[in-house]
């Protein structure tokens, strides 16, 4: 395949499309840039705690601004705050949306979803989210109340992260169990998720198209993101919805993660194909299916995240090659994010600065990516006389966000989404410039 180039050639987008929304003047060319937004960031402590006063030196760049995120009520199947307390009782909802006050063309959509309102497991996992779609009655009930929180706390629309059920992670199979596998799905295809995959991707439809027809009078979006590990090809039909979305964004990324594959390590958010991977782990695949099943390359968003999958090394794990097997699971919570598994971009870029191809300050080995096809990595090996965990990092730095944001560029879509503003650098760490993902990207459309 032809590797994308970061260039200096701009080419012209024309924003109309997106039903009458404005880009900030900045904007190159009319490109969308979507920032995501967690709310759930103000509960961390220490550096890792975002506060309101945060967003403001990015919204310069932003032309929407995705506040994740709302939830459904399981009793009711409603639209309701995911964090009452803080949402509404403290007013952020309405803190954020009076931003507008002084960033006039920036919209602001309130998120769905998002894998943040997660509830049951197994084949119940988020169940209520196929419950809303499998009558009219819930459709409308759902589309109500998401109407009057959009409209009551001035948002400008509103994005559906639909939590639909994942794809199946991948298992390390070989000799003979990689054999009898390969025959197998021969004859079985793969293992069925969702019996009723199909009226399920026709509900949808019906329920984006409601949403539309609800919204229409005050004028409001309606966009969509598919997030990782959902079948685009299962429970999206791309020329169905176009007609009734403003943009779609594809999360494109965590393909890998530890808690999906706690043994298995590899990259998590490849633009392209990389040699023995499935063909859809990869954001050009899922790009390619929306463009050639009839959704125009001008409502569609490719989402970058702004930090790194880790896993735990063993004193044995060969880091020659990826990807690596026979891990330990998840990778130590870092100090500010304390999450085990995934560390923001800050967090890396301290623990990676001045080592490519040398051991940095804090004993990592960087590996960039001179293809322009996977994302960099890094990895500290075990110390057992320190009793040091070894840790295998691989994630997206600047060069990477700019390299998918020329990749959007070359392909005429719509723009970028990063996700999300509180893990990518708002403090300014690893430069004197604060949020070097999101400016890097941007710079490069």
């Amino acid at each position: 395949m032809v590797l994308v180039q970061v260039s200096l050639v701009l080419v012209t987008l024309v924003s109309s499309t997106f039903c009458g929304v404005s880009p900030a003047p900045h904007t190159p060319n009319g490109k969308i840039v979507v920032c995501n937004y967690e709310t759930k960031s103000h509960m961390r402590e220490g550096q890792g705690k975002f506060e309101l006063s945060f967003l403001e030196p990015a919204l310069q760049y932003c032309t929407h601004l995705l506040y994740g995120y709302a939830a459904i009520k399981e009793d009711t199947l409603k639209l309701v705050p995911l964090n009452e307390q803080f949402d509404v009782i403290k007013d952020n909802y309405r803190h954020v949306t009076d931003l507008k006050i002084k960033y006039p063309k920036l919209k602001v959509l309130l998120s769905v979803g998002g894998n943040e309102d997660v509830s049951g497991e197994g084949s119940e996992k988020n169940l209520k989210y196929r419950q809303v779609l499998e009558s009219s009655a819930h459709r409308l009930a759902f589309i109500n109340s998401l109407h009057t929180i959009v409209k009551g706390y001035g948002f400008d629309g509103a994005d559906l992260a639909w939590e639909l059920p994942e794809t199946k992670a991948k298992k390390i199979k070989s000799g003979f169990g990689k054999f009898w596998s390969s025959v197998k799905k021969t004859f079985t295809g793969d293992s069925v998720i969702d019996e009723n995959a199909q009226e399920h991707r026709d509900q949808f439809t019906a329920l984006v198209r409601e949403l539309k027809n609800t919204f229409k009078p005050d004028n409001f979006l309606v966009s969509l993101t598919v997030l990782p590990n959902v079948n685009s090809t299962v429970y999206y039909d791309p020329r169905a919805l176009a007609p009734h979305v403003d943009f779609v964004t594809l999360h494109a990324f965590d393909f890998y993660t530890p808690q999906r594959n706690p043994k298995l390590a590899d990259f998590p958010a490849p633009l392209y194909e990389l040699i023995d991977r499935r063909t859809d782990e990869n954001a050009d695949a899922w790009v390619k299916y929306w463009l050639s099943n009839g959704f125009p390359a001008n409502k569609l968003i490719l989402g970058i995240p702004t930090y790194g999958r880790t896993w735990k090394l063993e004193a044995d794990s060969n880091v020659e090659t990826v990807p690596l097997e026979g891990l330990d699971g998840p990778g130590p919570a870092g100090p500010l994010t304390k999450d085990a598994g995934i560390l923001s971009y800050p967090e890396i870029c301290v623990r990676v600065q001045g080592g490519t191809g040398n051991v940095s300050p804090s004993g990592y080995r960087k590996i960039p990516d001179s293809t322009n096809r996977r994302g960099s990595y890094a990895y500290k090996p075990k110390d057992p006389e320190k009793d040091e965990d070894g840790i295998w990092i691989a994630y997206e730095d600047p060069s990477a966000a700019a390299n998918k944001a020329a990749y959007v560029r070359s392909k005429g879509l719509a723009g970028i989404a990063v996700d999300d503003l509180t893990l990518d650098d708002f403090r300014g760490v690893c430069t004197q410039n604060k949020y070097s993902i999101l400016r890097a990207a941007v710079s490069a459309l």
